[in-house]
């Protein structure tokens, strides 16, 4: 892998998605890794899964918790870290619609993370769920919330060099397409 990978990393809910990227991450080398987690949480059942990802998290890795402002942390420790590993949009998309519901200004933080992925000078991994595969919800909020994570997923796959879908624990390259070696 390329210092400067940009690498998307989808799936369903426990698809595997996180153990992969950081799989990926830690297959990077390096010293200097950035965990950029996203999640607030709200709750004790919340809580337990951020300490279980913690506890998974080798001791090199250092924590950020970043719910929001995602650009300023990756133009802030992209130029010294070898890796990124942010976890994950789609709570990210939760937190700011907690701030606001004004579709603009939130597409408005979509387009300033991608442009800080496409900048950064290293590596920078991205999970997210995709959540636009299931049934139409059947309340505004949830039709919006879904709009804006197809949205960012978006974004975020034009501005990657690799996107990998996770199914079932088997990640499957989907960008750049499968090139089949056979005659």
């Amino acid at each position: 892998m390329k210092n400067a990978d940009k690498i998307l990393v989808l799936g369903g809910c426990r698809s595997g998605k996180s153990s992969h990227a950081l799989e990926l991450a830690e297959g990077m080398g390096g010293r200097q890794r950035v965990f950029v987690a996203t999640c607030i949480p709200h709750d004790d059942e919340m809580q337990a899964r951020v300490d279980r990802h913690r506890h998974e998290r080798s001791p090199t890795w250092h924590t950020l918790e970043v719910p929001v402002d995602l650009a300023d942390a990756i133009a802030t420790h992209s130029p010294s870290a070898d890796v990124i590993l942010i976890d994950c949009l789609t709570l990210w998309l939760s937190n700011l619609l907690m701030q606001t519901q004004d579709v603009n200004r939130i597409r408005r933080y979509i387009g300033g993370l991608a442009e800080a992925v496409k900048s950064a000078p290293h590596a920078i991994i991205l999970v997210s769920n995709e959540v636009g595969a299931g049934i139409v919800p059947d309340n505004r909020l949830a039709r919006h919330y879904r709009d804006l994570a197809g949205w960012a997923n978006q974004s975020m796959a034009a501005a990657c060099n690799r996107v990998v879908w996770t199914v079932a624990g088997i990640p499957v390259t989907i960008k750049p397409p499968f090139q089949s070696t056979a005659p």
